[in-house]
């Protein structure tokens, strides 16, 4: 999963509409945190913070004031919950699901879905990490514990971070995930970044939700 990957870039720079990424992401809440996530919040008694459930439909602005052209992402700073990460990149499974973190160097390492718009252009840009792993919480563990108003600032490979400021932090049932609402188009730079979450299905070994941070951009700044 190299980060200089940028494989998909060109097809949501040329202002294409994303039929194609809505339907590949159909299946990411079965992915993200799926199989390879052992719950180690159950194993160690360690709980991460996670929204009430939702059916919420998060908005942004309406419109967008500020749109940047295409440009990787290379890194993630969430201040509140002390989150610095670089940022790989993900592609699609053979089954058209989305792919996550291997196991390996960059399994604690959030990653950008490279077939979703890069962050700061126009519509929804999807980066997703892990919650927990065997050995303990991973990059997005605390995801759950942001607030609306707090800021994400996503470093780009052309030298500028796209700040963006949380707008809702939602749970959905993976059974239940509503696809367009976070996938969806939007006429404005947004960004979605995911994880898993709620209870552990020791069963099926994976847990049961998905925690999604639904943010806009505010602005660029010299990275």
């Amino acid at each position: 999963m190299p980060p200089s990957d940028d494989q998909g870039i060109t097809a949501v720079a040329n202002g294409t509409r994303r039929s194609r990424f809505i339907a590949a992401a159909l299946a990411v809440a079965l992915g993200v945190g799926g199989t390879s996530m052992v719950g180690y919040a159950i194993t160690h008694q360690q709980v991460a913070p996670q929204p009430s459930l939702t059916a919420a439909d998060p908005q942004g602005p309406q419109t967008a004031t500020t749109v940047l052209p295409a440009a990787r992402p290379i890194s993630i700073r969430i201040p509140a919950i002390n989150v610095s990460s670089p940022v790989n990149s993900v592609g699609l499974n053979p089954d058209h699901t989305m792919e996550t973190p291997n196991p390996g160097p960059f399994f604690d390492q959030a990653a950008w879905y490279r077939y979703s718009p890069t962050p700061g252009q126009l519509g929804p840009s999807v980066i997703v990490g892990h919650l927990d792993s065997a050995e303990g919480p991973s990059v997005f563990f605390k995801l759950g514990a942001l607030k609306p108003g707090q800021r994400i600032e996503v470093t780009r490979a052309d030298h500028t971070t796209a700040t963006f400021e949380v707008d809702s932090v939602e749970s959905f049932p993976k059974n239940g995930f509503p696809s367009r609402t976070v996938y969806g188009d939007t006429d404005y730079p947004a960004l979605r970044l995911i994880t898993c979450g709620g209870i552990f299905d020791k069963a099926m070994g994976s847990y049961r939700s998905n925690v999604v941070v639904f943010a806009h951009l505010i602005g660029p700044v010299p990275a």
